[in-house]
């Protein structure tokens, strides 16, 4: 393959500040051939009669492609005030450094991360729903306890009517 007359602008990433390490596009020749010789598949008529022409198109295209994403992503920044983000995330970073216990990483396996992160508020919310219940039960018992003191209470008394009825009779 022979090289391209106009510069890779994502080549090196840490010489474009707008370019962020989670874009990765094909930079190495090897991966250049390949999505060239993919274009020339689609437009095969085109390359036999104009192989120059072809490979020029492919530049073009490549180049406003990848400043098409850059501008993307610097929108995409913009709106999302991504810089001042990075900056407090640069900033947590630094902190972190001198810290001795290991940050949280995901495993990647979502299950496992969910687990690692639901599985001690679920247990300190049960133990919270396990003191209320035995408040509610304790208030509960109670209750009952007053309810029958006031079921013997209506029976003695039921009993001292009929008592002071037939004595009355």
């Amino acid at each position: 393959s022979e090289p391209s007359p106009h510069p890779d602008p994502i080549a090196n990433p840490d010489s474009d500040p707008t370019v962020t390490p989670v874009l990765i596009l094909p930079s190495s020749p090897h991966n250049r051939s390949c999505s060239y010789q993919r274009f020339v598949n689609c437009y095969r008529c085109f390359y036999k009669l104009q192989p120059q022409l072809t490979r020029s198109i492919y530049d073009q295209f490549i180049s406003q492609l990848q400043t098409s994403i850059k501008e993307e992503i610097q929108e995409v920044k913009n709106e999302g005030n991504l810089e001042g983000l990075f900056s407090s995330l640069d900033k947590i970073v630094e902190e972190a450094k001198d810290r001795e216990e290991p940050a949280w990483r995901p495993s990647g396996i979502p299950e496992q991360d969910i687990r690692s992160t639901m599985v001690p508020y679920l247990l300190k919310h049960r133990s919270h729903l396990r003191r209320v219940l035995r408040e509610k039960e304790e208030e509960n018992r109670k209750v009952a306890e007053s309810v029958l003191m006031g079921r013997e209470r209506i029976a003695e008394l039921q009993q001292l009517i009929q008592a002071r009825q037939q004595a009355w009779q």
